[in-house]
């Protein structure tokens, strides 16, 4: 089977996956792979490594998260767009990467990421998940919600 995806470095932040072939929308790219642990213990282990501000976590509906960096694939290097080409489909404790529209060979592929955070966010935690994509319907966050 040829591959249809590749990570190298990203114009927008660090690595990114870049498509090799034209990708069709609803085609399933990649699996999101990682060790599967409670929100608390990958959290746990984050702050033992001393980690700050990149994460590989992967949030699953049912509480727990997918540490993409601990066993994880090339979905983890996916980068955050507001106007994303993927999204993530989640079928039990399995995450999928489908195409959400045609997708050039070349091109970046993107999730919007949509994080949560406790509480409300202050300009502080805003600038910490400050959007980087350029696209024109930036919100300039990587938040679920558009700050205030």
């Amino acid at each position: 089977m040829q591959r249809r995806v590749v990570v190298r470095r990203s114009p927008v932040h660090g690595r990114g996956v870049f498509a090799l072939r034209a990708l069709e929308p609803g085609e399933q790219l990649l699996e999101y792979k990682g060790e599967i642990v409670a929100w608390s213990a990958a959290i746990t282990q984050h702050r033992k490594i001393g980690a700050t501000g990149h994460t590989y976590f992967f949030g699953l509906s049912d509480g727990r998260v997918i540490d993409g960096g601990r066993g994880g694939n090339s979905a983890r290097w996916l980068n955050h767009s507001c106007n994303a080409n993927c999204e993530a489909i989640e079928i039990e404790d399995r995450v999928f990467i489908h195409a959400s529209s045609a997708i050039a060979p070349g091109e970046e592929l993107f999730l919007d990421y949509r994080l949560e955070v406790d509480e409300t966010p202050d300009e502080a935690t805003r600038l910490c998940y400050a959007c980087r994509c350029g696209s024109a319907d930036c919100r300039g966050t990587m938040l679920a919600v558009e700050p205030l």
